[in-house]
C-alpha cells in the first residue's frame, strides 16, 4: 500500500524511540491522527521546545533549561560533599524519587565499552575527576578519612 509521505516521515520519526518498531511506530502515527491530533500537536511543541532548551548542567551534565540544574545550584545538596555517579539522567529520576539522597550527581551519559571503542574520555571520566578536585568534601565518609 502506498502511504503518504508525510505520514511514512511521522512512522520514520516514532521509530528513532527506543523499542518502537514499524508496528507500533504506524499504530502511534494512526492514533494520534485519528484519535488525538490536539495531543499530537501538544507532543510536536513539547518535542520541539525540548530539544531546543534543553541542555546539559554545566556541573553534573543531566539535563536542564539551565546553565546549572535545580540540584546542582541547591546549597544543600554542596553541604554534605558527597556525589553520585550515574550513568543517565535517568538514574537520577530514580533516586530522587526515593527520597533518601541529598547530595549531588554526576552524569557519566554512558558506559564504557572498549569493544564499541567507548573509553573513560568519551564518558566524561576527566570532567569528573576535575570536578572531584575543585572541591568535594570527603568530611564524614569513613572510607575517606586520613589514615592515623
Amino acid at each position: 500500500m502506498q502511504t503518504s509521505p508525510l505520514l511514512t516521515q511521522l512512522m520514520e520519526a516514532l521509530r528513532c524511540l527506543p523499542g518502537v518498531g514499524p508496528k507500533s511506530a504506524q499504530r502511534m502515527a494512526f492514533t494520534l491522527l485519528q484519535r488525538d491530533r490536539s495531543g499530537g500537536m501538544r507532543l510536536a511543541q513539547a518535542l520541539t521546545r525540548a530539544m531546543s532548551e534543553i541542555g546539559h548542567c554545566a556541573d553534573c551534565r543531566t539535563f536542564t533549561e539551565q546553565e546549572v540544574c535545580n540540584i546542582c545550584s541547591n546549597p544543600r545538596r554542596q553541604e554534605n560533599g558527597q556525589i553520585c555517579v550515574v550513568e543517565s539522567p535517568a538514574d537520577i529520576y530514580a533516586i530522587e524519587q526515593t527520597g533518601q539522597y541529598s547530595g549531588r550527581y554526576f552524569v557519566l551519559m554512558g558506559h564504557l565499552s572498549p569493544l564499541d571503542g567507548i573509553g573513560p574520555d568519551d564518558i566524561g571520566l576527566d570532567r569528573l575527576e576535575q570536578r572531584l578536585e575543585a572541591g568535594v568534601d570527603h568530611r564524614g565518609d569513613p572510607r575517606h578519612q586520613p589514615d592515623r
